[in-house]
């Protein structure tokens, strides 16, 4: 028997996307709540855990264009499953290390797989979506991050108070596979989609009208257009703030204000919750803005204005104060505008579908690798200075990135034409 259409089916997928975002940032948040009980049992220290972050984003580096490349090559469905179970595999085998280096090879191995999920999002989003939702749409999957990362306090404190770290690894890294099953049945292209309403596929169609690209084009022609690099060095730029938060808030918040794991859980989901809401309101402000006649440009340069104003502020002030609860607001500001920023989506405003995810991948590459060199000079900064000099650097990126979208990527909302590769 058919089954029957389900309207706004587009919106659908980019809740599934979230939910695949969630999962992968759930599965890399595991450490960071952990990491303070691992570092006493296994007597590491924070030098140590800075290598093993950059051991992760070594991977994930290099992987980060690898996968672009290759959700170009099988299609988003095929590649998607890849990844998930990838990384999946990956967290759970987290419960078999016992030293610093097995920790730094199995998130080695986890960096391989965790970068399909925004490589592959990306490109889904340029699928599904016309041109005027795509930042909206980014925001909601990318929103997942945020989620995975708040979910991740309450439910593996919960877990390690229970059963110990170890079981912690395992419960995270199995719910991707369950994902991958639902991802299998769901998910097909809009003209292929048993599902889809007729309305919906047009209005799909109709938003790439606009877009008619050549079947081939090469890396190094990308690489001679100067909105590829402007997308480039933003991630560059604002990756490492994102890998900072990441990593290591839970462990600033037990190192300068005395939390313990079960405060952890209590308390830590507060700056990733405003960081999905943040993830939401980079599509949505503009969204809303372009309803009242501004243009796409406008409306996304200005979000993202405002958004680095808050964090400069937020970022100065976070490390000056003594009261905790205080300190959660002005890091969860900073969370909120970091993810309202939304670096992640500029490649799919400026780009045809068919390299979305290649250029999504470059960007991804540089910035793993800055945050790996960072994660190295963190530790070891932490451990000597404090957390004051990090927040300083991150108040001071993200006006240089700014800079960069309006001189480099340009104006926003229009794809380029780009000449097939001879």
């Amino acid at each position: 028997m058919k089954l029957p259409p389900i309207k706004h089916l587009r919106w659908y997928i980019a809740g599934l996307l979230c939910l695949a975002s969630a999962l992968n940032y759930l599965d890399r948040q595991t450490l960071s709540v952990l990491i303070g009980g691992i570092k006493e049992q296994l007597h590491l220290d924070n030098a140590d855990y800075g290598k093993i972050n950059a051991w992760f984003l070594a991977s994930y580096g290099v992987m980060y264009t690898v996968s672009g490349r290759v959700i170009d090559l099988v299609g988003t469905r095929l590649g998607f499953m890849i990844f998930v179970t990838g990384w999946s595999v990956a967290n759970m085998l987290h419960m078999f290390a016992a030293t610093a280096g097995q920790f730094g090879g199995v998130r080695f191995l986890l960096g391989v797989f965790e970068p399909g999920s925004f490589t592959g999002g990306v490109r889904a989003v340029a699928e599904w979506f016309p041109m005027g939702e795509r930042a909206l749409a980014i925001g909601i999957f990318n929103a997942g991050t945020a989620v995975g990362s708040m979910i991740s306090a309450p439910v593996v404190s919960l877990i390690a108070v229970q059963f110990g770290w170890r079981p912690a690894f395992f419960v995270t890294g199995a719910l991707g596979l369950v994902w991958v099953v639902g991802w299998y049945v769901f998910y097909q292209l809009p003209a292929r989609h048993s599902r889809i309403t007729p309305i919906e596929q047009a209005l799909i169609a109709g938003g790439k009208a606009s877009q008619a690209a050549p079947e081939r084009v090469s890396l190094g022609r990308l690489l001679r257009m100067r909105e590829t690099w402007g997308c480039v060095l933003v991630r560059a730029l604002t990756d490492p703030i994102s890998y900072f938060l990441l990593f290591w808030i839970p462990l600033y918040f037990e190192q300068r204000h005395g939390f313990a794991l079960k405060q952890i859980g209590l308390f830590v989901w507060i700056p990733f919750a405003a960081a999905a809401l943040g993830s939401v309101v980079s599509g949505a402000l503009p969204r809303w803005l372009m309803g009242r006649g501004w243009t796409l440009d406008r409306s996304r340069k200005t979000t993202m204005s405002l958004m680095t104003v808050l964090l400069f502020l937020g970022a100065v002030s976070a490390p000056l104060v003594a009261n905790a609860g205080l300190a959660l607001g002005l890091v969860a500001t900073m969370t909120f505008c970091h993810a309202g920023w939304g670096n992640i989506i500029l490649p799919a405003e400026v780009f045809p579908t068919h390299v979305v995810a290649t250029v999504t991948g470059l960007g991804g590459t540089l910035g793993s690798w800055m945050g790996a060199l960072s994660q190295i000079y963190i530790g070891r900064a932490v451990d000597a200075l404090g957390f004051t000099p990090i927040f300083m650097a991150c108040a001071l990126l993200y006006p240089v990135a700014l800079l960069l979208v309006f001189q480099m990527v340009g104006q926003l909302g229009t794809v380029r034409i780009i000449p097939a590769s001879r």
